[in-house]
């Protein structure tokens, strides 16, 4: 498992793939990465400070991740990462988070007292196939409600079920309102759901120049990041 790397083009920055206690909602039917989970404490710290002591604030930038929310990180945790911003001079910070959390966002920008582009799993702006078929639970009333806690929705392509015209709906509302996102290609995994390669070969065919969009991070596999396995 690599839990280290660096991102080098668009939004340069360091990233870190961190343990975590347990996703607190845990039913996106899509969703294996909760597989990374922990309970050990020991463990969790153990090897978020090892990993965490790979930064070194080259860039200014640093991106903290783990399989669940950043609510999720250990205490301690949470204060080595505030104590290595400090020492190593960064001034922005992404993280990602669930949306059942969105009333605790403010007190997490405070608490670190950074810029921070703060991420959630948004997979589609389609609600019904974001709520009845991916399970998300993420229930956002309007684009303006959703941008008013978070920054930098993911967006996931290429699954059974979903069309072309939603897709076309998901990338026009993310170009339109953030300046910060991230298109993941869906990969088959240990889940039913099932991946669609004709719909991401007509996805490729019209929107591949995205990737080339500084605004966006463009994944075609979940580990382009270099984290992960």
């Amino acid at each position: 498992m690599e839990r280290y790397s660096r991102i080098e083009n668009k939004c340069k920055r360091e990233i870190v793939l961190l343990k975590a206690r347990p996703c607190a909602w845990s039913k996106c039917t899509f969703c294996d990465y909760i597989e990374d989970n922990s309970t050990c404490i020991d463990e969790m710290l153990k090897i978020n400070a090892d990993v965490l002591s790979h930064v070194t604030g080259e860039y200014g930038v640093l991106e903290v991740i783990d399989s669940a929310s950043i609510f999720e990180l250990p205490q301690q945790t949470l204060e080595l990462i505030k104590q290595i911003i400090h020492d190593k001079n960064i001034h922005t910070l992404f993280v990602e988070s669930h949306w059942i959390y969105h009333s605790k966002i403010q007190q997490m920008r405070d608490y670190f007292g950074i810029n921070m582009i703060i991420k959630t799993g948004v997979e589609t702006f389609d609600d019904d196939f974001r709520n009845r078929v991916l399970n998300k639970n993420v229930t956002f009333s309007s684009i303006e409600e959703l941008k008013s806690y978070f920054d930098s929705p993911c967006l996931m392509v290429g699954i059974k079920g979903q069309t072309k015209e939603m897709i076309q709906k998901d990338m026009e509302i993310l170009t339109k309102h953030f300046q910060y996102g991230t298109i993941n290609i869906y990969r088959n995994n240990s889940t039913p759901i099932q991946r669609d390669d004709q719909l991401i070969q007509w996805f490729m065919q019209n929107y591949a120049y995205l990737q080339d969009d500084p605004r966006y991070d463009f994944l075609c596999d979940p580990t382009d990041f270099g984290v992960g396995d």
